[in-house]
């Protein structure tokens, strides 16, 4: 397996994951990265400055992934950690634990100085996965993301 940056032609093989992902973890469609309309265009979303968005690969399928953006909103010293999903092939082999690295290293490379995270409660090995990575709980959303059906808040000071 491999993390590298998103390429245009992953796409559509992104798309059809993180969807599977959310709908094999019981995520309601309204108010979450389920109705996104970033999910069919990740590629041009994370093109951006200060953005960035991982795959990870194997044998050619993408088996899930992570980015970086700066947070819809927000201070401009604060990044969102964003739709980072696995299919079940890609869990329990290190590569959240990769995956969070790569992202918090672009975040740090990038001068922002908190990186914030919206979850599901019954995401809880995702949960311990952030906590074991310096994050913590807050009891408030922060930015304007739209994901007004995930009531699970969490930073990280970088």
């Amino acid at each position: 397996m491999n993390i590298r940056a998103i390429q245009l032609s992953d796409d559509k093989k992104l798309a059809v994951a993180l969807r599977s992902v959310l709908i094999e973890m019981g995520v309601p469609k309204k108010g979450t990265a389920y109705e996104d309309k970033e999910l069919d265009c990740m590629f041009a979303t994370y093109e951006h400055p200060r953005s960035i968005y991982y795959v990870v690969v194997s044998d050619g399928e993408i088996l899930g992934g992570a980015g970086i953006a700066p947070l819809r909103n927000g201070e401009i010293t604060v990044c969102e950690l964003q739709k980072m999903y696995f299919l079940p092939e890609a869990r329990g082999k290190g590569l959240g634990q990769q995956m969070i690295q790569k992202c918090i290293d672009f975040a740090k490379a990038n001068h922002f100085k908190q990186c914030y995270i919206e979850t599901m409660p019954n995401m809880r090995d995702a949960q311990k996965l952030y906590l074991k990575n310096g994050f913590h709980y807050i009891n408030h959303s922060m930015g304007a993301t739209g994901h007004t059906s995930c009531p699970v808040w969490m930073i990280k000071t970088l």
